[in-house]
């Protein structure tokens, strides 16, 4: 989105607390797995998307490299590491994060990249032309409408998204690129399910819906008005709590390696997931990673009980297996019941 497109302020969103939430614990550990957000049209749900994009911190990237690669350490593409071997003084540049949305009707080629085989039979040479994968690694990759994609993409995605890399093979010919991003899907439920095994590959899961408090809709419907009227001026007057939410979000990235979590709470998380009859081992491990970020961000030393409850939803809820006509599982109740047995 173009810098002169002013974009509304995160911390100016009313409501929708788990959304923001979960999209903020991606943002401090990618490797949660991304986020799918549900929910009926006119919930902010784009919004939140691209407000957070500018709280998050600039990115050194080795300049001419196409998939804005790190100067140092993992994560850097083939090309670059070569460079480094040599000797090469990588050229740094410092980039804000995008946000890299896919197109609904985005063909395979499009989304992993093509490779030109006929230069490659002829020359020698491996010609790649980069895709949108390429385009997102390092940025926030945003999928609107991500039930109503072809299956076979979604799972392309979702690979990628787990592997962090991006594997191109065509007629023997292999290339690849990182593929690390944050990844961030929408849907309106109206419009159609994904497959629980799609469900099951996001790390975590919000509903959203408008909100039912009159207060509070009034607000959104004032700051929004406000926003269109003159936005330079709403943004200046929200520019304190972004600049401090920014800085919440940058410490909390910094502090997240350093954050323990003890034996006796991963041993109530796999309780939790038995309880709720949850299927494979995928949750158990998002919700050591989410609680461990939530804790990064309230700078505690550990995860504990209050850091697993604070997320137990955004991770279950997509996974617990619900029969037809029963009422949904309470996450929270389990969680108290087995947390106040132990």
């Amino acid at each position: 989105m173009s810098e002169r497109q002013p974009l509304y302020p995160f911390t100016a969103l009313v409501g929708q607390e788990p959304m923001r939430l979960a999209l903020t614990l991606n943002a401090i550990d990618p490797a949660i797995g991304g986020v799918l957000i549900r929910g009926e049209k006119g919930t902010a749900k784009s919004t939140a998307v691209r407000a957070l994009a500018r709280l998050l911190p600039e990115l050194e990237v080795v300049a001419d490299c196409p998939y804005h690669c790190p100067p140092a350490g993992d994560g850097r593409c083939a090309t670059c590491q070569q460079r480094a071997l040599r000797g090469e003084t990588l050229p740094v540049a410092r980039r804000r994060m995008r946000v890299v949305e896919l197109p609904i009707n985005a063909s395979e080629d499009r989304v992993v990249g093509t490779i030109d085989l006929e230069a490659a039979i002829q020359s020698g040479q491996r010609r790649f032309e980069a895709g949108v994968l390429a385009e997102a690694n390092r940025q926030i990759l945003y999928v609107d409408e991500v039930n109503l994609l072809d299956d076979h993409i979604v799972d392309v995605l979702l690979d990628a998204a787990a592997m962090g890399v991006n594997l191109v093979e065509r007629e023997g010919i292999s290339v690849w690129h990182p593929a690390r991003f944050i990844l961030v899907g929408t849907m309106n439920p109206e419009e159609g399910e994904l497959r629980p095994q799609l469900l099951d590959r996001f790390g975590l899961c919000v509903d959203v819906t408008g909100i039912r408090d009159v207060a509070e809709r009034v607000e959104i419907v004032c700051r929004r008005e406000q926003f269109e009227a003159d936005p330079e001026a709403f943004r200046a007057a929200y520019a304190d709590r972004e600049a401090a939410e920014a800085e919440r979000i940058e410490r909390a990235i910094g502090h997240l390696e350093r954050v323990a979590i003890d034996r006796s709470v991963l041993e109530l998380i796999a309780h939790l997931a038995i309880q709720l009859e949850v299927d494979g081992h995928r949750a158990d491990l998002v919700a050591r990673r989410a609680a461990q970020a939530v804790a990064a961000l309230r700078g505690l030393p550990r995860a504990g009980v209050g850091e697993v409850a604070a997320v137990a939803p955004m991770v279950l809820a997509h996974r617990v297996r619900q029969g037809p006509g029963l009422r949904p599982r309470d996450i929270g109740a389990t969680l108290r019941q087995l947390a106040g047995g132990d």
